[in-house]
């Protein structure tokens, strides 16, 4: 019979989703048969599975922990926002609807029997199912209706472990006072709790420890250190983005407002010669960088004019006047062209604007959105390149006459006569050694060989080394359910 274990948090980003990971793999090295699942997840940083749709990258790294191959039922609702005030809806894979918060308030409960659907087959045959809560369930507010961590817990009967983050401070306050607030059938579910991103001696923390076990009931599990090598697993949340000094060669990322599938970042972060700076809103990009990359967005006409307010479409053309190199990446190669047309109204307000003009192609944008894996040919060497495509638009136009990658027969991209100014859909290609090798190498500035898959697949392991040491693994699955 399948196990169950449910991590929640006290807060967002305590660090749930690589304590999934962890434990996932923790559980695999003792022969257990694992597969990870989140019922609710907010995230533009999406992942394309091979059943042919999309979940959160997290929900792939996980599966990745777990040995197996990302499936949309690993996260069956996915929250991808679009504005301020509203998200389109990813059920079990696909696009479901667009909605305004408040409507999806309303709305919510009626996905929990797909979610629950979704969650029995990912169970299926498996040892363990590691469930991880979005948010926190101390959001009483939002308890009606809720699928995301007790609402779902309750009705799958999945035990809980509740996690604080000390690194933010009051995390005695966060877990008595989640306590104190959950109705008490809610309160029943939780089992367990645990302290993540401890920095400095552990012991300093004991009484702590003993006055949250007083006060709750709930076992202690343990007081997880900073992991310090976090930074070398892909992030999922926007606020994990963060820069990274590692070398000579310099590539400036500007942070747009719907930046999204940022993981093509993650392989150049990791490569032991290269700093990845994500330049904010209000700072000029840098007269230093080699290489700028206009990332992926999920509002691309929004972000443009983000882009422009910043100043920075004036800072890319003298980046490109001083023989920088310029990158666009799916919604960043559609910035780069002339025009961008979206007469459906489908990022919003029906409208025609005015691109970057750095390359001479022009985007229509499409209901239909290309959801695919993807294997293409780097057409200058012939290196081999793996990625996924994630995007609504065509894009077509002189320079697609210079198609830098081959795929499935056909070219893609476009790029300028000289080559430094280029654009693609295709994400995650970085993540191809050898193409991230020869790519970064027409900068001027050579770097040496990196096996990127294999340097996740180590930190996976030092990141099961680590909760092993400090997290009572053993306890947790006893109290599995």
């Amino acid at each position: 019979m399948t196990k169950s274990i449910m991590i929640q948090g006290a807060g967002s980003n305590v660090g749930k989703s690589m304590l999934v990971a962890g434990i996932a793999r923790a559980c695999v090295r003792r022969s257990m048969s694992v597969a990870p699942f989140k019922p609710q997840n907010m995230s533009n940083n999406a992942a394309v599975t091979v059943d042919g749709g999309e979940i959160g990258r997290a929900q792939a790294l996980q599966a990745l922990a777990c040995g197996l191959d990302p499936l949309v039922d690993m996260n069956p609702v996915l929250l991808k926002p679009e504005s301020e005030v509203g998200a389109q809806i990813i059920l079990q894979g696909k696009r479901y609807a667009t909605m305004k918060a408040r409507d999806y308030g309303t709305h919510k409960a009626t996905l929990l029997p797909a979610v629950l659907e979704s969650f029995a087959r990912i169970g299926q045959g498996r040892d363990l199912v590691i469930v991880e809560g979005a948010g926190s369930p101390a959001e009483v507010n939002l308890r009606a209706g809720d699928i995301a961590n007790m609402g779902f817990a309750a009705a799958a009967k999945v035990p809980v472990v509740l996690i604080g983050d000390i690194d933010r401070g009051g995390v005695i306050a966060q877990l008595v006072g989640t306590h104190a607030v959950l109705p008490p059938d809610d309160e029943a579910l939780i089992k367990g709790f645990a302290i993540n991103k401890f920095r400095g001696d552990p012991t300093l923390f004991a009484e702590g420890m003993d006055i949250i076990a007083t006060k709750t009931e709930w076992t202690p599990l343990g007081i997880v250190p900073w992991f310090a090598d976090a930074w070398k697993l892909p992030a999922e949340d926007v606020m994990d983005i963060a820069s990274h000094q590692g070398g000579k060669l310099k590539i400036a990322v500007p942070r747009l407002n719907r930046i999204a599938n940022f993981d093509d970042l993650d392989p150049l972060k990791a490569t032991p010669g290269v700093t990845v700076e994500m330049i904010p809103e209000g700072r000029p990009l840098p007269g230093d960088a080699d290489l700028v990359i206009i990332p992926g967005s999920k509002s691309t006409i929004a972000d443009l004019a983000h882009f422009r307010a910043q100043g920075w479409d004036i800072d890319l053309q003298a980046h490109l006047r001083r023989g920088g190199h310029v990158l666009g990446i799916c919604g960043g190669y559609q910035m780069l062209g002339a025009e961008i047309a979206d007469p459906d109204g489908i990022e919003g307000t029906p409208s025609t604007v005015a691109g970057l003009g750095l390359l001479d192609v022009r985007t229509v944008m499409v209901p239909e959105k290309r959801l695919a894996l993807s294997r293409a040919i780097y057409l200058p060497t012939g290196d081999a390149v793996s990625g996924y495509e994630i995007h609504l638009g065509k894009t077509e136009g002189a320079d697609c006459a210079n198609g830098w990658l081959s795929l499935d027969g056909r070219k893609e991209g476009a790029a300028t006569a000289d080559g430094r100014v280029m654009g693609c859909y295709l994400h995650g290609l970085f993540a191809s050694d050898a193409f991230r090798e020869t790519y970064l190498a027409r900068l001027g500035r050579p770097v040496d060989a990196f096996d990127y898959a294999g340097s996740v697949q180590t930190t996976l392991d030092a990141l099961a080394d680590h909760l092993e040491a400090h997290l009572d693994i053993d306890t947790l699955l006893a109290l599995a359910g």
